[in-house]
Protein backbone atom coordinates (compact mmCIF):
# COMPACT_ATOMS: atom_id res chain seq x y z
CA UNK A 1 0.00 0.00 0.00
CA UNK A 2 1.61 3.00 -0.57
CA UNK A 3 0.77 6.43 1.70
CA UNK A 4 0.19 9.31 -0.11
CA UNK A 5 -0.63 11.51 3.13
CA UNK A 6 0.81 11.95 6.44
CA UNK A 7 0.26 14.14 9.53
CA UNK A 8 2.72 13.97 11.99
CA UNK A 9 3.81 15.03 15.18
CA UNK A 10 7.39 14.05 15.22
CA UNK A 11 11.17 14.90 16.29
CA UNK A 12 12.94 13.46 13.55
CA UNK A 13 12.08 13.04 9.68
CA UNK A 14 14.57 9.77 9.79
CA UNK A 15 11.86 7.53 8.14
CA UNK A 16 10.56 9.48 5.31
CA UNK A 17 12.74 8.34 2.49
CA UNK A 18 10.77 5.44 2.58
CA UNK A 19 7.83 7.28 1.25
CA UNK A 20 9.51 7.94 -1.66
CA UNK A 21 5.80 8.27 -3.65
CA UNK A 22 4.15 10.66 -0.99
CA UNK A 23 2.47 13.69 -2.13
CA UNK A 24 1.64 15.70 0.97
CA UNK A 25 3.49 15.81 4.18
CA UNK A 26 2.03 17.75 7.26
CA UNK A 27 4.32 18.74 10.24
CA UNK A 28 3.15 21.49 11.60
CA UNK A 29 3.14 22.13 15.42
CA UNK A 30 6.49 19.90 16.01
CA UNK A 31 9.83 21.39 17.09
CA UNK A 32 11.35 21.13 13.49
CA UNK A 33 14.53 23.94 13.49
CA UNK A 34 17.16 24.58 10.81
CA UNK A 35 18.47 21.47 10.96
CA UNK A 36 15.63 20.01 8.83
CA UNK A 37 16.88 17.83 6.24
CA UNK A 38 13.85 16.16 4.05
CA UNK A 39 14.88 13.28 1.80
CA UNK A 40 14.82 13.64 -1.80
CA UNK A 41 10.31 13.05 -2.47
CA UNK A 42 9.62 13.68 -6.11
CA UNK A 43 6.28 13.50 -5.93
CA UNK A 44 4.94 15.63 -3.24
CA UNK A 45 3.42 18.83 -4.26
CA UNK A 46 2.32 20.00 -0.30
CA UNK A 47 4.27 20.85 2.89
CA UNK A 48 3.23 22.85 5.36
CA UNK A 49 5.67 23.32 8.30
CA UNK A 50 3.66 26.07 10.39
CA UNK A 51 4.41 25.88 14.02
CA UNK A 52 7.95 24.59 14.08
CA UNK A 53 11.16 26.67 15.02
CA UNK A 54 12.54 27.38 11.50
CA UNK A 55 14.58 30.89 11.60
CA UNK A 56 16.49 30.71 8.59
CA UNK A 57 14.49 30.86 5.44
CA UNK A 58 17.53 30.73 2.40
CA UNK A 59 19.09 28.01 3.61
CA UNK A 60 15.35 25.98 4.26
CA UNK A 61 14.21 26.84 0.64
CA UNK A 62 17.83 25.77 -1.23
CA UNK A 63 16.95 22.40 0.61
CA UNK A 64 13.73 22.72 -0.88
CA UNK A 65 14.27 23.20 -4.55
CA UNK A 66 16.61 19.78 -4.33
CA UNK A 67 14.65 17.45 -2.80
CA UNK A 68 10.94 18.35 -3.74
CA UNK A 69 10.85 19.33 -7.17
CA UNK A 70 7.70 19.58 -7.25
CA UNK A 71 6.67 21.46 -4.52
CA UNK A 72 3.04 23.70 -5.48
CA UNK A 73 1.96 24.26 -1.62
CA UNK A 74 4.00 25.33 1.10
CA UNK A 75 2.67 27.09 4.43
CA UNK A 76 5.09 28.33 6.96
CA UNK A 77 3.27 30.23 8.93
CA UNK A 78 4.36 30.12 12.75
CA UNK A 79 8.38 30.65 12.53
CA UNK A 80 10.28 33.32 12.81
CA UNK A 81 11.35 32.33 9.23
CA UNK A 82 7.78 33.78 8.24
CA UNK A 83 7.23 37.35 9.01
CA UNK A 84 3.98 37.88 10.03
CA UNK A 85 1.98 40.89 11.95
CA UNK A 86 0.09 38.18 13.72
CA UNK A 87 3.02 36.61 15.22
CA UNK A 88 5.49 39.48 15.73
CA UNK A 89 4.51 42.90 16.51
CA UNK A 90 7.60 44.25 14.74
CA UNK A 91 6.63 42.93 10.78
CA UNK A 92 3.68 44.48 8.89
CA UNK A 93 2.27 43.15 5.45
CA UNK A 94 5.30 44.60 3.54
CA UNK A 95 7.94 42.55 5.73
CA UNK A 96 5.42 39.37 5.01
CA UNK A 97 4.87 40.73 0.61
CA UNK A 98 8.71 40.58 0.88
CA UNK A 99 9.36 37.40 2.48
CA UNK A 100 6.32 36.13 -0.27
CA UNK A 101 8.79 37.47 -3.13
CA UNK A 102 11.88 35.87 -1.57
CA UNK A 103 10.00 33.00 -1.60
CA UNK A 104 8.65 32.65 -5.00
CA UNK A 105 12.16 33.56 -6.29
CA UNK A 106 13.94 30.71 -5.00
CA UNK A 107 10.65 28.19 -5.09
CA UNK A 108 9.06 29.24 -8.48
CA UNK A 109 6.74 26.18 -9.17
CA UNK A 110 4.78 27.36 -5.92
CA UNK A 111 0.72 27.84 -6.49
CA UNK A 112 0.40 28.59 -2.83
CA UNK A 113 2.43 30.38 -0.37
CA UNK A 114 0.86 29.74 3.54
CA UNK A 115 -2.46 30.94 3.17
CA UNK A 116 -2.30 32.71 -0.20
CA UNK A 117 -2.80 32.13 -3.98
CA UNK A 118 0.67 33.38 -5.93
CA UNK A 119 -0.67 35.92 -8.45
CA UNK A 120 0.57 36.37 -11.43
CA UNK A 121 1.87 39.95 -10.41
CA UNK A 122 3.49 38.55 -7.55
CA UNK A 123 5.31 35.72 -9.81
CA UNK A 124 6.90 38.91 -12.17
CA UNK A 125 7.99 40.72 -8.83
CA UNK A 126 9.44 38.01 -7.62
CA UNK A 127 11.55 37.08 -11.25
CA UNK A 128 12.59 40.93 -11.11
CA UNK A 129 13.35 41.58 -7.61
CA UNK A 130 13.31 38.54 -5.42
CA UNK A 131 16.49 37.91 -5.17
CA UNK A 132 16.69 40.76 -3.35
CA UNK A 133 13.98 40.58 -0.67
CA UNK A 134 15.71 38.46 1.55
CA UNK A 135 15.04 39.97 4.87
CA UNK A 136 18.73 40.29 6.69
CA UNK A 137 19.47 40.18 10.18
CA UNK A 138 22.30 42.30 12.54
CA UNK A 139 24.92 39.49 13.12
CA UNK A 140 24.87 40.38 16.87
CA UNK A 141 21.33 40.99 18.39
CA UNK A 142 22.82 41.95 21.30
CA UNK A 143 24.63 45.06 20.23
CA UNK A 144 21.86 46.14 17.79
CA UNK A 145 19.19 45.87 21.01
CA UNK A 146 21.67 47.77 22.93
CA UNK A 147 21.80 50.41 20.47
CA UNK A 148 18.09 51.05 20.01
CA UNK A 149 17.43 50.71 23.99
CA UNK A 150 20.38 54.08 24.35
CA UNK A 151 18.39 56.14 21.78
CA UNK A 152 14.89 57.41 24.01
CA UNK A 153 13.20 58.22 20.36
CA UNK A 154 12.80 54.58 19.95
CA UNK A 155 10.73 54.20 22.82
CA UNK A 156 8.46 57.39 22.57
CA UNK A 157 4.93 57.07 22.54
CA UNK A 158 2.21 60.10 22.86
CA UNK A 159 -0.14 57.25 24.93
CA UNK A 160 -0.11 57.38 28.74
CA UNK A 161 2.67 54.99 30.24
CA UNK A 162 -0.29 52.76 30.98
CA UNK A 163 -2.02 52.37 27.69
CA UNK A 164 1.02 50.87 26.62
CA UNK A 165 0.39 47.94 27.75
CA UNK A 166 -1.30 45.62 24.73
CA UNK A 167 -3.12 43.66 27.74
CA UNK A 168 -4.70 46.19 29.29
CA UNK A 169 -7.54 47.20 27.09
CA UNK A 170 -9.50 48.63 30.18
CA UNK A 171 -6.93 51.78 30.39
CA UNK A 172 -6.98 52.01 26.38
CA UNK A 173 -10.86 52.28 26.23
CA UNK A 174 -11.10 54.92 28.81
CA UNK A 175 -8.51 57.13 27.19
CA UNK A 176 -10.82 56.75 23.92
CA UNK A 177 -13.89 57.50 25.82
CA UNK A 178 -12.79 60.60 27.77
CA UNK A 179 -11.24 62.17 24.29
CA UNK A 180 -14.69 61.34 23.00
CA UNK A 181 -16.20 63.06 25.85
CA UNK A 182 -13.94 66.42 25.66
CA UNK A 183 -14.94 66.63 21.87
CA UNK A 184 -18.89 66.50 22.96
CA UNK A 185 -18.07 69.80 25.19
Amino acid sequence: MMEKALDLEILSLEGLKTFSYLEELILDNNLLGNDLLLPRLPHLHTLTLNKNQITELESLLDHLAEVVPSLQYLSLLGNIACPNELVCKEKDEDDYQRYRYFVLHKLTNLKFLDTRKVTRREREEALIRGAFMKVVKPKDAKASSAAASASPESHYTPLPSGSRDLTNHRVSCRIIVWWHMQDLS
